[in-house]
């Protein structure tokens, strides 16, 4: 048999009947084996992102439930900081409440109202004291001038001089403030 080199006649040797099987099984088990490439690369791919969807989803339930756990741990925390945030104070004015049952035990004994009017001054002044500390203040009010921010206006009455309209004339109830905020409005008489 004559081999011929020419590349026309190999390409008219593939149209040959023949021939044509045997090129379309080359090419067939050729595209199969990029397609099997193609299909085991695509499965893979998909693999890789169920899992990383798997891995954000787990992140994502273990992330709420920690948040779950603070919200139920500080509201647990902040009911009993309320339940006890004046605890100190309080067992600060049991001093004061023993001072005052001593003087309440000594005026139904006493014969000398001026001790007895000296003791309960000194309570006083030693509650006042633990007030102060705990930042408690008193406003003083009496010759300044009104202010809705600090007075509540009870009354007002004829000024007994030009200079005192629209000043705060008396005081009904003194008013306090806890570390400079308002916790009592003063009530005061009003000079108009």
């Amino acid at each position: 048999m004559e081999v011929n080199q020419n590349p026309e006649n190999t390409e008219q040797n593939e149209m040959l009947p023949g021939n044509e099987t045997d090129n379309n099984e080359v090419i067939g088990d050729v595209e199969e084996g990029t397609s099997s490439a193609n299909s085991e690369s695509q499965i893979s791919e998909e693999d890789k992102l169920k899992a990383e969807a798997t891995e954000w989803q787990n992140k994502y339930l273990r992330l709420y439930a920690e948040f779950d756990n603070f919200k139920r741990r500080t509201s647990k925390e902040r009911l009993e900081l309320l339940q006890i945030a004046g605890k100190d104070v309080i067992s600060d004015l049991l001093t004061v409440l023993d001072d005052f049952e001593r003087a309440q035990k000594s005026i139904e004994t006493a014969t000398d109202v001026i001790a007895v009017k000296e003791g309960v001054t000194l309570v006083q002044h030693k509650l006042k004291g633990i007030l102060n500390q705990k930042g408690l203040k008193e406003m003083e009010s009496i010759g300044k001038e009104f202010d809705a921010d600090l007075h509540e206006g009870i009354t007002s009455i004829p000024a007994p001089s030009a200079d005192l309209k629209g000043k705060v004339i008396d005081e009904l109830e003194k008013g306090y403030l806890l570390n400079d905020k308002v916790i009592r409005f003063a009530k005061v008489i009003i000079g108009a």
